[in-house]
């Protein structure tokens, strides 16, 4: 107009317009909007942080041996299987097994476990964790983008570019709210000019505030910065989420399926009990001599426990191994023997049922007992299981807490599986499951109306974790079950599986309260943009003012999701309180030490007293057939009086999927009606209430590929 008013020397119009000049206005939006934009990309590179962090880790350059000097490499350059050197205070650079040296590793930035771990022959190591004292030579398993942390790295930049559902929802309604905008500018406009016949200077002022406060910024930045965020945290919380959906989606779950073995447990089995009619020592050392030949797990766990004791074994001769039964050898001529109570029985050895008496808590609670003998007594009894991990429990309790149902899922008998839940807090346990029917029954808790996540490590856990909502894998678990699961738990804790629970509630939480405010803030900015109090009030909005509020409303949200970075879970407070953790696994062994204490002392009374011992065997002998009789179900006195049972040795069973094809094929003979089948003792027992043809038996166990040695 100015321009205009020169042009047809009209100085009133020149005058009229001379401080109406928008330059610096233009010039103002510009520069806060630039402004607003550097504060939101100098916040959104903190969210990125975790990501940063884990790409410095790995150092970039590394010493490996070659023609047998020491040669300083890129890392980028380490090939499969390099001896890699790395010296005190260095990163490790490449996945590894431990050739040469011992030291301690700080794990911290890869599993959060702060104490360091101790590193020796044959150990494996990882990238990222930091060697503290001494030399080791490690061979390299993993080398470049197959790294633990190249892997991390890869997964976390993956989950921090997906979209969640959420994160769509508001793409959509961005894509609604554009052209809306847009016609609210335009509408605007026409009705300050044509309806409230205002100058076209006002009008457009109006036009240009509505478009530039309205920025949908916010709105865009609202849940991808979350995302980032929440997915970095996890990663340094040792939980690695693979995508924005399963990050969302965790915090719907009302239901945890649990696998036993590897998640619940250490998946190892150990010495949990043992009783001794002799020096506890002499016990160990006998059963160490005896099983130091053996190739079975249950030997392993003895052997770990006569090392843990430092106890030297015997030279043993005449050493013989009887399948499924026990062991047996000669220690400076005396003959020893370990196994079950069939190869007690076999060998004519007394005190069988003063065993049996003294084991029986053992038994019931799902353990495995080894009974010792020399050549004519028992000595004593060693009871196996694999064990609870130290924080299941806690966990557990942690997730009940929250009001989500705990359910334990595995293929061992009921007894051991109830035993592990009893002592877990877990209500509902669903046992002696095929492997491929765990799928089945996530489906059938999906069909119930739960939304289910499902925590394994082994194959045989993958089909469950691709069909949960969402599937939670075990670090050390197989890379099967880890390629499966939509979450990874580096450090193998339970605990883990709070954290991530509470980390996408927190998330989502954080995404919900942006997008409240992203909302909040154009249904407040874009009426006074538009004018709609001008005409009562007189307030109008500066376009100026308009590019400030914008830009500072995306570094709002921005920063509001950088709060995520404080993200603890919420029992993290209660685990530092009293030191919680060791005070549950403290009060579990007290129990396990008074009841081999008793166990002692009942042993010690049994050899001097034996005739009253007799008596006591016979009334829990008693008091057990009644607790049977009430357990069991309604068959008739008469029918089980008329029960013909069969005992067969079976060749080829060496797991619980072999168990229980066993189970269901001798299940399937017409006139069975109890099927029991031990891995232990390599048999199975049969009672039917007619008389079964021994061929009809071979034919069913064969056809499953396994081999009749006896009937009995």
């Amino acid at each position: 107009m100015i321009g205009y008013g020169l042009g047809h020397n009209n100085f009133d119009i020149v005058s009229r317009y001379m401080g109406d000049i928008y330059f610096e206005s233009a010039g103002t939006i510009l520069t806060l909007i630039t402004l607003g934009k550097f504060l939101e990309t100098r916040s959104k590179g903190k969210t990125s942080d975790a990501i940063s962090k884990l790409v410095n880790l790995a150092p970039k350059t590394a010493i490996v041996l070659r023609d047998g000097k020491e040669v300083l490499v890129n890392t980028e350059e380490i090939i499969y299987h390099d001896i890699v050197v790395i010296k005190p205070g260095g990163s490790i650079p490449v996945d590894g097994i431990v050739l040469e040296g011992t030291s301690t590793v700080d794990q911290s930035s890869i599993t959060g476990e702060s104490i360091p771990v101790e590193k020796k022959l044959g150990d494996t190591v990882v990238s990222g964790t930091v060697n503290k004292n001494g030399i080791l030579k490690i061979r390299a398993t993993k080398v470049g983008e197959n790294t633990t942390l190249s892997q991390i790295i890869k997964l976390v930049e993956e989950a921090s570019n997906s979209k969640a559902p959420i994160s769509k929802m508001a793409d959509r309604v961005s894509g609604v709210f554009v052209p809306v905008v847009i016609t609210i500018a335009i509408l605007a406009t026409l009705y300050w000019i044509f309806i409230a016949h205002m100058s076209f200077e006002f009008a457009l002022s109006v036009g240009i505030a509505v478009l530039v406060i309205s920025c949908p910024c916010a709105l865009g930045l609202a849940t991808p910065v979350a995302i980032m965020v929440g997915t970095g945290k996890g990663a340094q919380n040792g939980v690695l989420i693979k995508s924005a959906e399963s990050l969302e989606l965790l915090h719907n779950i009302n239901t945890v399926v649990f696998d036993k073995t590897g998640t619940i447990t250490e998946g190892k089995p150990k010495v949990t009990d043992i009783i001794s009619y002799i020096d506890e020592k002499e016990l160990l050392k006998i059963a160490g001599s005896l099983e130091q030949n053996s190739e079975h797990p249950l030997a392993d766990a003895i052997m770990s426990r006569v090392k843990e004791e430092n106890i030297d074994v015997y030279n043993i001769d005449s050493f013989n191994s009887t399948s499924g039964r026990g062991i047996e050898g000669k220690i400076n001529t005396i003959r020893y023997i370990g196994g079950n109570i069939s190869f007690m029985e076999e060998n004519n050895i007394k005190g069988i049922n003063i065993a049996l008496n003294d084991s029986q808590s053992m038994q019931e609670q799902g353990k495995t007992c080894i009974y010792f003998a020399d050549t004519s007594k028992i000595i004593g009894i060693i009871g196996i299981a694999d064990t609870i991990k130290k924080t299941s429990a806690f966990a557990i309790e942690e997730l009940q807490k929250r009001n989500i149902d705990t359910i334990m899922i595995t293929g061992d008998n009921k007894k051991a599986a109830n035993a592990i839940a009893s002592e877990t807090g877990i209500v509902k346990v669903i046992s002696e499951v095929l492997p491929q029917d765990k799928e089945i029954e996530v489906a059938k808790l999906q069909k119930e109306g739960k939304r289910v996540a499902f925590v394994g490590d082994g194959i045989n856990d993958s089909p469950a974790l691709v069909k949960a909502d969402v599937g939670l894998a075990i670090g050390s678990g197989t890379d099967i079950a880890i390629e499966s699961a939509d979450i990874v738990l580096i450090k193998n804790d339970l605990l883990d599986v709070v954290s991530a629970i509470d980390l996408s509630k927190a998330v989502i939480n954080n995404i919900k309260m942006n997008l409240f405010w992203a909302f909040f803030y154009n249904a407040i900015g874009i009426p006074i943009a538009a004018g709609a109090f001008y005409l009562s009030f007189g307030l109008k909005l500066n376009p100026m003012i308009g590019a400030l509020a914008m830009s500072f409303s995306s570094v709002c949200v921005v920063t509001n999701a950088l709060r995520l970075k404080n993200f603890k879970p919420k029992f993290i407070k209660r685990l530092k309180k009293d030191n919680l953790i060791d005070e549950y696994v403290l009060k579990k062994d007290i129990n396990v030490n008074k009841i081999r204490k008793n166990l002692y002392e009942v042993s010690n009374n049994i050899e001097k007293n034996d005739n009253k011992d007799k008596e006591k065997v016979e009334n829990n002998e008693n008091i057990n057939n009644n607790i049977n009789i009430e357990n069991n179900t309604n068959e008739s006195e008469d029918k089980k009086e008329n029960m013909f049972t069969k005992e067969i040795s079976i060749e080829g069973m060496s797991c619980n999927h072999c168990k229980m094809s066993v189970e269901k094929a001798l299940g399937n003979i017409d006139g069975i009606n109890e099927v029991k089948v031990s891995l232990e003792n390599k048999n199975a027992i049969i009672k039917s209430s007619i008389e079964i043809d021994d061929n009809k038996i071979i034919e069913a166990i064969e056809e499953e590929g396994f081999k009749v040695i006896d009937i009995k």
